[in-house]
Order: structure tokens, then sequence, then C-alpha cells
């Protein structure tokens, strides 16, 4: 019996609209497929460390996750917690790195791998950083940067002084070292900014905060000399003559 035009319309409809739930549901089927159904603990760790090393750091995350998810508390959940940081560090996400290390050290205070963990949290604490240390940035900015450049510091602290034998404790107070001259050197050079703009008030505060709190840096003689310049420049002179002798002081005290 031949069909109608409606009919053949109708019958149409239906094959497109079932062809269409066919390939949602195939789709569907595809998206929820897990390789990792039925792995055990070791079977994910051993993978996460195989995607590492071939640096594929995002399939090592998604390891390292499903295994602190499938099993909390077995015998990989610990170390996974801290390779997972490795592996946020590593792929260029320092704040989730950052939150995963304090996340192990609260859980975890004092774990035998505390002191790698805290040194790795001062390195993604100051990945987060702009290069403020190599160029001038607005007040916000560099205030911001300051408190991040803090906390980096005070880890590095806390490692050195808890666990002073570490095989990452030297390198911790070099690198503490070089975060004190770093941000000297970035005060003294917004000192200057402002010296050169003829705003010399600025100029002396900024340069005043160098000698107060980087008093054992070279930058600190550099900073009074900027103090000086910027009295002689307003006329000042018996406040540049005090910091002369100062200076003069620092110079003998030297040779």
């Amino acid at each position: 019996m031949a069909l109608t035009l409606h009919q053949l319309r109708t019958r149409a409809a239906t094959l497109v609209l079932a062809a269409a739930v066919a390939a949602l549901g195939a789709g569907c089927t595809k998206i929820e497929t897990d390789i990792t159904q039925g792995w055990d603990a070791q079977r994910l760790y051993e993978e996460a460390r195989t995607a590492a090393s071939d640096s594929d750091w995002t399939r090592a995350q998604d390891y390292y996750t499903k295994l602190e998810s499938r099993y909390p508390f077995g015998r990989y959940a610990q170390q996974a917690q801290i390779e997972s940081a490795y592996a946020y560090w590593r792929d260029g996400d320092a704040a989730q790195c950052v939150q995963a290390c304090d996340r192990f050290l609260r859980q975890y205070p004092n774990h035998a791998n505390s002191d790698y963990v805290l040194y790795l949290k001062a390195l993604a604490t100051l990945n987060q950083r702009n290069t403020i240390f190599t160029s001038l940035l607005t007040q916000d900015i560099y205030e911001r940067d300051a408190d991040a450049a803090q906390t980096a510091f005070d880890t590095l602290k806390e490692l050195v002084e808890r666990f002073p034998q570490s095989r990452y404790a030297h390198e911790a107070r070099r690198r503490m070292h070089e975060l004190v001259l770093s941000q000297a050197h970035h005060e003294y050079n917004i000192a200057r900014f402002y010296y050169e703009r003829h705003a010399y008030v600025a100029a002396i505060e900024r340069a005043q905060n160098v000698v107060r709190t980087f008093q054992q840096t070279p930058y600190s003689d550099d900073a009074l000399e900027l103090i000086r310049d910027c009295y002689r420049e307003m006329g000042v002179t018996d406040l540049e003559n005090d910091v002369n002798r100062v200076l003069e002081l620092n110079q003998n005290r030297e040779r």
C-alpha cells in the first residue's frame, strides 16, 4: 500500500531521531569508559610514575587523583600526594602545587618527607610571582608580590629550623639569601624610580626602608647615598651632612 506524503515525512523524522539517540548513546558510552576501572593501588601508582617519567603530567595527575580517591588509606596514598604536588609544579600549575603541599603538611606534619614538601612549596610560591625583581611595577602589584616572597621565605625558614640536617637545608639557606638580596634590590630600584622623577620625599621613605630592613646587604649603603642625594636636591644641608657622616663611618668600618 502506498504511503502518503505525511506518513513518509513522519517515518523519516522517526529514523533521524532514532539515529541521533543511538549516536548520543554511543558517545556517552565512550565518555564514561575508564580504563583504570579495576586497577588496584599499586597499578595506579606505577602507571602514574610511568606517565610522570614521560613528562605526561596531566595523565600522571589523573592517576594520582584516582589513587588518592579510591585508596585514601593505602600505603601509596601519602606518596601519591607528594608526587601529585610535584606533577602540578612541573605542569606549570604553581597554585595547585602550593595547595597540594599545604594539604599534605596539614595531614602529615611529621612525615619523613616533610622537608621536601616544604622546599617544593617554597619553589612553587616563588613561581607564582611576576618578575618584580627585574622591573619596576605599580605599588599594588609590588605589595601582592611581597606577600608571596614573604611566604616563600617563611617556608624556607621553617624547613631550615625544623630540618637543619636535611639535604634541602643548604639550598634553602641559599635561596633565602638570594630572596633577601632580590627584595632589597627591588626596594632600592623603587627609591631610584622616585628620585629620578624628583619625588624626593617618596624616594627617601623607600631608601630608608632598605636601610632598616636590609642593613646587611650591599644595597644599604647605596640607599644611604640616595638619601643623601635627595637631601642635597631638597637643599636640606644639615641632614645631607648627617648622612655623609654615616657613610664615612661605614667606609671606615669596612677597611
